[in-house]
């Protein structure tokens, strides 16, 4: 009986680094979702066409299907979990949630990893380059209309504040947030939030 030579590999994974002896073809989504057990990353479709499982890695939306936890070797991952620290919404997860772009939910964390991905490449997409940036994930739910509504309403926030909005007074705010971009760093800088009833 053969034996399967494992593979050392080493990932900061929303800000904490992980070392484990992986099976060289585990695949990210798996180490993600079953050695660190953050299964907010989603298996959809194992053939990379509906995005569920979409992270970051070194900073880049990906889909974790088709990425080999040993060649993520020495990266930086960014899950859905990791977006925010302490458990508070990302500005993309408030602006989900206000504008009902979920229903099930199965697809909604590889829409809100790619969408950030998005608006930090491209913090002022029009509603076209908007659909077209989240092209790669599938929805059966929504029709994509409250999807594309979300992005558009943090569109709309960056380009009328000069700073990203926040939940709750203390609220970290990352600050590749700023106006600019969006990224789904863990780490921030706190900052003062203005009065919730004014907005």
């Amino acid at each position: 009986m053969s034996t399967t030579v494992k593979t050392r590999v080493s990932l900061t994974v929303n800000g904490t680094a992980h070392e484990h002896d992986v099976e060289p073809r585990m695949l990210l989504v798996h180490y993600l979702r079953d050695t660190l057990g953050l299964t907010g990353t989603h298996v959809g479709c194992d053939t990379s066409q509906c995005g569920a499982c979409t992270v970051h890695l070194d900073g880049r939306a990906v889909k974790s299907c088709t990425v080999l936890a040993a060649s993520a070797d020495g990266s930086t991952v960014t899950t859905i979990e990791g977006l925010r620290p302490h458990g508070q919404l990302h500005p993309l997860q408030e602006a989900f949630w206000q504008e009902h772009g979920l229903q099930c939910g199965f697809c909604t964390p590889g829409m809100i990893m790619t969408g950030v991905g998005l608006l930090r490449d491209n913090p002022t997409a029009t509603e076209e380059e908007i659909r077209d940036g989240l092209g790669g994930n599938l929805c059966r739910c929504t029709g994509y209309h409250n999807i594309v509504r979300a992005v558009q309403a943090v569109v709309w926030q960056m380009a009328h504040t000069t700073e990203m909005p926040a939940l709750v007074p203390g609220d970290v705010i990352p600050p590749e947030s700023l106006p600019g971009g969006i990224l789904s760093s863990p780490s921030g800088a706190e900052i003062n939030v203005p009065n919730p009833k004014n907005r």
